[in-house]
């Protein structure tokens, strides 16, 4: 069989070369040099050779932006570093406040630079590239563990496939994806005139759902942008300030905000902070504040971590949104705890660039603080960009009609009674569990990944099965079948197939998983592991008493309450029934024997490996057990690069350090 015709493989080298050089042009550096048509052309030449011979195409050949296929699920990415979150300032005192504390943590007479950037409100997003090819791109998720989005990240041109230049042999890059605001008032107005019932509510809320588009044929469709702020992991190179680092990514093609300033003293970030704070209005995408870091990189490894944010950048938040409007009227919601929450429902308000018709009243004891009438004009405030909030009523401008808002005697969603169950708790519950609103959420978190890991069971998924009666409690889950499940919209055979078999494998979830997934109030994750391990089956946990429940270590009174309270409910005693009968009685295997058995482990600072959750989880399968805090009954500390406080405690202590090599050595895993 001869080669590919070489006279084409030099045409599709130069195509892809050329295209290369005009998305940077046009996403990257704002210049573009060809008009859309005649990009069009280009790309439309490189499609044919490409069909034409198949074996010319390349991994980062452009033609792979238009998307294709569809992903059922988004795998997990464990970050190699963690994607941390950032501490808040919401004024120049604290912002001031913080430089103290960063000088403070340098050696005398240090005078760090800084780099003040825009916070684009957008989706953080991690890209790796391996010999200047993009191989992967993870979603934060929840700094840990992300999700793989790979197929739908090459859709977004500004997002290079192949890097420029001399890159690194691993350069793992941290940024923002986002939509401009001419675009997406553009697309929402195209989507209304399609007949979408509802638009995008936000910039952001758009960027997060295309991105999770399952067919990348549709992200490919949507006006995304990106840009990098950050890196994960470099291979082959060395930065010695953010500044260079950001400069080498320009060389390499990738995307950075130009707007981004270097400032030899604090004041000159002091100063770029007020100035993006008076351009707000006028940048082409939504900022919700401004980043700050101290700009050398062996300074900001001296500054090193604290739990969950790096102490060598802060986010300076512009100051919160607000508006004026009228409560016409005040709606209830009841969650997955029964909690009923006031909801005040306004007339619709610009507010931020986004309308609003709907704020948050957080409890009854707040909107008496408020007094707060149905009918009255009322300031509300997006503090942060997040759910927006009544902050205050104007009385001067209050109605003649205005109704006061009761606490309902019944709950809105099933009618069955609610109260404060909890001595001094301002929030009012509905006490029945079988409560519709209650079971909907419920279904949600029992399906969680942390719980039983049920694929495919969204809230599409869960609210059909609701309406069409399918499911009235956690337990019928396992009772459906696949006729059910082909009257929902959306399934065909395989989709059915699937979620069946996420089901029927869910079986086999721990009894801690079990537990987690009831969604027992004031029992998380950690607290679900610690009775499952103490009484190793749903009976034995049912049968413990309040005060048996209390003396446990790590236990307490408000535990004991809520787990005792929960178990002696008629309708739960019926749904462990129900469980039984359809032969789901979880049980917890003892901690198994390893050579980890009766050591307390604390990890602390960044994991390379493994993500913190693995790691601990790793411990327990080799019979050990991990805690949070370092005392001197901890075995010993496996400390990673920028470990803190727990270090020098167990440094004090004298409580033995391991790095993560070791670790593998004693779990018998080198």
């Amino acid at each position: 069989m001869s080669g590919p015709d070489v006279s084409l493989a030099d045409e599709a080298e130069r195509l892809r070369a050329q295209l290369r050089r005009h998305d940077r042009l046009y996403y990257v550096e704002a210049r573009p040099e060809i008009a859309d048509a005649e990009y069009d052309r280009l790309l439309r030449r490189l499609k044919e050779i490409e069909s034409l011979q198949p074996d010319l195409a390349t991994p980062d050949s452009p033609t792979r932006r238009v998307g294709g296929g569809v992903s059922t699920d988004f795998q997990p990415v464990a970050h190699a570093v963690p994607m941390l979150s950032l501490d808040n300032t919401y004024s120049e005192a604290d912002l001031e406040d913080w430089r103290d504390r960063v000088l403070k943590g340098l050696p005398p007479g240090e005078k760090p630079a800084f780099v003040a950037e825009l916070k684009i409100d957008g989706l953080g997003l991690s890209l790796l590239y391996e010999n200047g090819v993009l191989v992967r791109a993870a979603t934060r998720g929840d700094g840990e563990t992300g999700e793989d989005v790979t197929a739908n990240a090459i859709t977004i041109r500004s997002i290079p496939l192949r890097l420029e230049g001399c890159p690194p042999a691993r350069l793992e890059v941290r940024g923002e994806v986002y939509v401009e605001k001419e675009a997406f008032d553009k697309f929402n107005r195209k989507w209304a005139a399609d007949g979408a019932a509802t638009p995008f509510a936000n910039p952001r809320n758009f960027a997060a759902g295309s991105l999770r588009q399952k067919d990348s044929r549709v992200t490919a469709e949507r006006p995304l942008r990106y840009f990098v702020h950050s890196y994960g992991t470099v291979e082959g190179a060395r930065f010695d300030t953010h500044w260079d680092f950001l400069a080498a990514c320009r060389s390499y093609g990738l995307p950075v905000d130009r707007r981004t300033v270097l400032c030899a003293l604090f004041d000159d970030a002091l100063a770029a902070c007020r100035r993006f704070q008076s351009q707000r209005a006028n940048l082409p995408f939504e900022a919700d504040g401004t980043v700050v870091k101290v700009d050398g990189i062996d300074h900001q490894k001296r500054l090193g971590f604290t739990f969950k944010s790096p102490r060598w950048a802060v986010a300076f938040k512009f100051p919160a949104a607000q508006a004026t409007t009228r409560v016409v009227d005040v709606e209830l919601s009841v969650g997955r705890t029964g909690a009923v929450t006031p909801v005040a429902k306004l007339e619709p308000v610009e507010c931020g660039g986004v309308t609003l018709s709907s704020a948050s009243l957080h409890n009854f004891d707040e909107i008496k603080r408020l007094d707060l009438r149905i009918g009255d004009w009322v300031v509300v405030e997006r503090a942060g960009e997040v759910i927006p909030k009544v902050i205050q009523v104007i009385g001067s401008k209050r109605p003649a009609d205005v109704r006061p808002v009761l606490v309902p005697r019944a709950c809105p969603a099933c009618g069955g009674p609610i109260d404060r169950s909890k001595e001094g708790e301002v929030i009012y519950r509905c006490g029945n569990s079988a409560c519709p609103a209650q079971v909907e959420k419920s279904l949600l978190h029992f399906a969680s990944r942390d719980a039983m890991d049920i694929q495919g069971m969204g809230d599409a998924v869960v609210g059909e099965l609701r309406a069409k009666k399918y499911v009235t409690d956690l337990a019928d889950l396992f009772r459906l079948t696949k006729a059910q499940l082909l009257t929902l919209e959306g399934f065909k055979e395989k989709k059915a197939d699937n979620l069946l078999k996420a089901i029927a494998a869910s079986r086999d979830r721990s009894l801690s998983r079990f537990l987690h997934g009831l969604g027992i109030r004031d029992v998380g994750e950690k607290g679900a592991l610690l009775l499952a391990e103490r009484f190793g089956s749903v009976p034995a946990l049912m049968g413990a008493s309040e005060e048996t429940l209390s003396a446990l270590r790590d236990v307490g009174p408000v535990m004991a309450q809520s787990v005792a309270g929960y178990f002696r409910q008629v309708t739960v005693r019926r749904l462990i029934e129900k469980f039984n009968q359809l032969g789901i009685s979880p049980m917890e295997k003892p901690r198994p024997a390893g050579p980890l058995t009766g050591q307390t482990v604390v990890f602390t600072g960044t994991l390379t490996r493994f993500s913190r959750s693995e790691a601990e989880r790793k411990v327990r399968e080799l019979g050990g057990s991990t805690s949070a805090s370092v005392s001197a009954q901890t075995s010993f500390v496996v400390a990673g690069p920028e470990a803190g406080s727990k270090l020098r405690k167990a440094q004090s202590l004298g409580v033995p350090v391991i790095d993560e090599n070791e670790f593998l050595r004693r779990s018998g895993q080198t």
